[in-house]
């Protein structure tokens, strides 16, 4: 249903458990003597004392080029443009949680400049440069009008021609129309006239600039992966800059992969333990065994390093929304989902006894979990989240039940009504909820209260990964249990539409959705940075867990994982 990566699903099953099969689960799981696993580094804490001699070596000396490269960025100051360049380098190699500080430093001298030309007389002429700067600041939550791309333009109010034979500067400008808002008409220009340019320039570029273009217009930076897209990280990008820096950030990305690739497998092997020894998989015979899966979500959403017990905490709560989706989709009668909404809806672990055995053996482990997981968040935060983790199960099982009875009984909803129940169906709000306490950074009465309301930042990352799932996933994944989809309803309210146009439709509107979470970027919001990173993350994730191939895989996916845990 909603929340979903399979590639199949359970077969159509009566209440008792039968034993269906899963032609991808396996490939998911962690082999019983984690012989995928490489040997791991020691710590990405450069204040670890280290005890053994090669490892030791190899993070003591990374420490020191990180040493060198924050002094780089120091000395270039916060005013040169290349101090732009070298935050550019350092968000697509994935490693500017070494270098917040610097970076914020930066950033506010950079917003003063931008502010300052912005209502004087010197307007900056270099395209790389202002497109550069407002991605950035834009980025980082600073509000930088489209207005600065104007000086771009001719009198009849159109980009100039000219700016077709600088290829840098259309890259930047197209890497900057990513983060339009709604309204915004210059960005929307923008995008289009670099887009188009570049596409053209293809003809003519060399094979390695060819590279370097492609990847700009399939993997713009704002809407992609840093730690999966930086192998992609092509140097001649950075011509004009200081290689010295440039050279050294390189050899600190490959430590800090291998580093990061080993603390991951490490937290694998913590999350497919616990998942064994839930014992759910063997309890529950339609249970999905992908921990792996499961994780990757966790991996995508919080990418710090630092928060390695986060990862883990919040892969459980993943795997239950994998679970009870299938007891929605493919495994519980009409009667017994509304049972077991109920009960999820009280919340009391003696109200189980009319369910089902199966379901009683889900419920309890639900139970059981959020608790766990609300001890913690007390422990190290000192806030109870019981009350908002237990709301938002209920709200999760209350949109399952919604749809169950639209496709058990062959009423079908409007588009529209099936996609307002389907952002809540999505599974992405109970993440959210749990990643916000999970993190424990300025939780208040006050920001719970708008957490729970499902900010704007929650349901359109929650409508990505709807619109996306809907855009072939019924299809893709061969589901055999009860589902929807927004194009196919679509098409029914909009009788000779093609398959095609439908898709386009869907498109769009993701594009908007988009819109709106560059927006949450740059408006007063009482979240912490971390939460609207993470969420940025999440919908950044959607493509890769939705784009299969003809032959029901996800090619992306796989390339994924195999980046981020394979040394």
């Amino acid at each position: 249903m909603e929340f979903s990566i399979s590639q199949s699903s359970c077969a159509t099953l009566s209440s008792t458990p039968v034993a269906p099969q899963h032609p991808s689960s396996k490939k998911w799981s962690i082999p019983e003597d984690h012989s995928l696993l490489s040997t791991p580094l020691k710590s990405l804490n450069s204040k670890t004392k280290y005890t053994s001699s090669k490892d030791d070596i190899i993070c003591f000396q990374n420490e020191q080029k990180l040493d060198d490269l924050r002094h780089a960025l120091k000395k270039v100051g916060g005013e040169a443009v290349e101090s732009l360049d070298m935050i550019d380098a350092v968000q697509r190699l994935g490693l500017d949680y070494h270098f917040e500080e610097e970076i914020d430093q930066i950033l506010q001298r950079q917003h003063i400049i931008s502010s300052t030309t912005a209502h004087g007389t010197h307007h900056p002429t270099d395209l790389h440069e202002v497109a550069l700067r407002f991605r950035l600041l834009r980025q980082h939550g600073y509000f930088v009008s489209d207005d600065v791309f104007n000086n771009f333009k001719t009198r009849e109010g159109n980009f100039n021609q000219m700016l077709s034979e600088d290829i840098r500067g259309l890259m930047s400008l197209y890497e900057a129309s990513q983060l339009s808002i709604e309204g915004e008409v210059v960005l929307e220009e923008a995008g289009k006239f670099s887009g188009h340019f570049l596409n053209s320039s293809l003809l003519h570029l060399d094979h390695h600039q060819a590279r370097v273009v492609e990847n700009t217009l399939r993997n713009p930076h704002h809407k992609s992966l840093a730690p999966f897209m930086a192998k992609n990280f092509f140097v001649s990008s950075f011509q004009g800059t200081n290689n010295r820096w440039l050279n050294i950030l390189q050899t600190v990305a490959k430590t800090d992969l291998n580093m990061v690739q080993s603390l991951h497998q490490k937290e694998v092997v913590q999350v497919s333990k616990w998942w064994k020894e839930l014992g759910l998989c063997k309890k529950l015979k339609f249970a999905r065994d992908q921990p792996i899966k499961w994780y990757i979500w966790s991996m995508a959403c919080l990418t710090n390093p630092n928060l390695s017990d986060e990862r883990i905490e919040l892969t459980k709560p993943i795997s239950f929304i994998y679970l009870i989706d299938d007891i929605f989709d493919v495994y519980g009668t009409l009667d017994e989902l509304t049972l077991f909404t109920e009960v999820v809806n009280r919340w009391e672990i003696g109200s189980i006894e009319h369910l089902p055995d199966y379901m009683k053996i889900c419920f309890k482990a639900l139970y059981d979990m959020t608790n766990e997981i609300s001890c913690k968040v007390y422990q190290k935060h000192g806030w109870n989240p019981l009350h908002s983790l237990k709301k938002t199960w209920a709200s999760l099982c209350n949109a399952f039940l919604v749809e169950a009875k639209w496709f058990k009984s062959g009423h079908l909803p409007r588009a529209e009504e099936y996609l307002k129940n389907g952002i809540i169906s999505s599974g992405v709000n109970v993440v959210m909820v749990h990643i916000f306490f999970l993190l424990g950074e300025g939780i208040t009465n006050q920001i719970v209260e708008f957490l729970n309301g499902i900010p704007a930042i929650i349901s359109s990352t929650a409508a990505i990964l709807r619109l996306w799932d809907d855009l072939g996933s019924a299809k893709d994944e061969n589901q055999d249990g009860d589902d929807g989809s927004y194009v196919k309803l679509y098409l029914n309210e909009h009788q000779g539409k093609t398959m095609e146009e439908a898709q386009e439709h869907v498109k769009n509107m993701i594009s908007e959705e988009w819109k709106k979470l560059n927006k949450e970027l740059v408006s007063p919001n009482p979240l912490p940075a971390a939460f609207t990173k993470a969420a940025l993350n999440l919908a950044r994730m959607v493509p890769l867990m939705y784009s299969y191939d003809d032959n029901q895989r996800l090619p992306s996916l796989d390339e994924y994982m195999k980046s981020m845990l394979h040394a």
